[in-house]
């Protein structure tokens, strides 16, 4: 924990909002980084946490609650670590996710700005989310009341990892992020396997059975659901039958055996137990083939107006090569497409490039190219020539931002626009500020994806300089 450990400050005002979804507050010159507070609360702290320049406290009492406050929708907020800004209104959640963009980069990429575009807030607040996962425990979430009554409780949990636990899970009552029938098939799945006493997963001891439920959702109304366990027996095909039976809406039904000692399962074999192996979705007229391991944006209606701001920003003419890096299953890719000479689309993780052929194939697309590889690997002066040098380059990387291999690929690139799509400004304004000897910023696009949550996409649009 570090010295300092146990301090007690009072009557301190929470000031603003930092990142990750912490707020801060000052005390004798000193940043008090906490959860679970909003700006303008007046509250006493316990530090629990004293490192060079700042502290980490928490919440011990409640002076005055500040007036942006609102009444949390969810019953699980403050123990899910899903939502954690439900108590600020969503006006003031975009107003703090614009100041994360500027600020970032203001004080990392250092370079000349525009005028930063207002915020697009997501059209829907709850709700949004196309897939959620959910984990199988047999260590639920206590909460304190509970652990004082001493009562003998249940200790089986369908819901969501604590923060910062990996070994303890909230069971979720009902959640907000997914439309129905989401809420109806993960709690009727908790009540048959309660009913019929089969084991929850112990992550600790790695016994039991049932492990993980995937719920995917489409605009088209089609619906996956994927439910992941320890090993076969004859009790599966009895459970999967009785959720066939109930939801008869499910388009595709699979199962993953997975006896490995952590849930992922890209490595495993998803099996069909009825319907077919994949859901269909729709943007902007264009079909997608969304597999069991598909990447797809989350929030669909919102990743939406995000393809068509980094399209608009992109500017491209019919004449024009376009080169997508970290494509995806191509969405992207294919929204440029439409107005390009030719896209071509690259990939680290292959099945997600086997994904982006078949949309092509399915949007009648004849004029892009996908390649799978690690991007610094493939981005080469040998591949730009072999394929063309392109006047438009897109990159949507993830979180980590890009490889400064992939940063000097660009610099040198000669390509006459850069669209920077990001879900971390913070990463991307690292790699601007190595890109701004060439490229200067001419356009900044705060979009936001996930309502509730800290999180903030940004698209920016780079011009070669003159």
């Amino acid at each position: 924990m570090g010295r300092g450990k146990n301090i007690i400050l009072e009557n301190i005002t929470i000031e603003a909002v930092a990142s990750e979804g912490k707020c801060i507050a000052r005390h004798e010159g000193q940043v008090i980084f906490v959860e679970q507070v909003v700006p303008g609360d007046v509250v006493d702290l316990l530090v629990f946490r004293k490192k060079k320049g700042f502290m980490e406290a928490r919440t011990i009492k409640f002076h005055t609650l500040s007036p942006k406050r609102v009444e949390p929708f969810c019953s699980h907020f403050g123990t899910c670590g899903g939502c954690k800004w439900q108590s600020l209104p969503y006006d003031e959640q975009l107003k703090f996710k614009w100041q994360q963009v500027k600020d970032n980069l203001e004080r990392i990429a250092k370079v000349p700005l525009p005028e930063i575009n207002p915020i697009l807030g997501s059209p829907d607040t709850q709700y949004y989310r196309n897939k959620l996962e959910f984990t199988f425990s047999n260590h639920r979430w206590l909460t304190d009341e509970e652990i004082q009554s001493g009562a003998d409780l249940e200790k089986n949990a369908l819901g969501f990892h604590v923060p910062k636990r990996f070994d303890r899970i909230v069971d979720i009552d009902t959640c907000y992020l997914q439309g129905d029938p989401s809420n109806a098939i993960r709690t009727f799945v908790k009540e048959e396997t309660m009913k019929a006493g089969y084991p929850f997963y112990d992550i600790l001891t790695h016994e039991g059975w049932l492990r993980n439920l995937i719920i995917r959702t489409a605009s088209t109304g089609q619906l996956m659901v994927i439910l992941q366990v320890a090993y076969k027996n004859e009790d599966l095909d009895n459970l999967l039958g009785k959720i066939k039976e109930a939801f008869p809406q499910i388009t595709s039904l699979m199962y993953v055996i997975n006896s490995k000692g952590n849930d992922t399962f890209q490595d495993l074999e998803v099996e069909l137990f009825h319907g077919q192996d994949h859901i269909m979705e729709e943007m902007d007229g264009l079909h997608f083939k969304v597999g069991p391991k598909s990447f797809y944006q989350t929030n669909s209606k919102q990743a939406e107006q995000l393809y068509k701001v980094a399209i608009d920003m992109a500017n491209i003419q019919p004449q024009e090569l376009v080169y997508d890096l970290y494509t995806g299953t191509g969405t992207l890719a294919q929204f440029a497409a439409r107005s390009a000479a030719k896209v071509v689309g690259l990939e680290y993780v292959e099945p997600a490039i086997e994904d982006a052929w078949i949309n092509a194939k399915l949007n009648d697309l004849e004029n892009v190219h996908f390649q799978a590889g690690d991007i610094k690997d493939l981005l080469t002066e040998e591949f730009m020539e072999r394929h063309g040098r392109p006047q438009v380059i897109i990159t949507d990387p993830p979180r980590a931002g890009m490889h400064t291999d992939v940063t000097d690929a660009l610099y040198h690139s000669g390509a006459e626009r850069i669209v920077y799509v990001s879900c971390n400004p913070a990463t991307q304004a690292r790699d601007i500020q190595l890109l701004a000897e060439r490229y200067k910023v001419v356009e900044v696009q705060p979009v936001d994806m996930f309502p509730h949550t800290h999180h903030v996409e940004n698209v920016c649009l780079l011009r070669l300089r003159d």
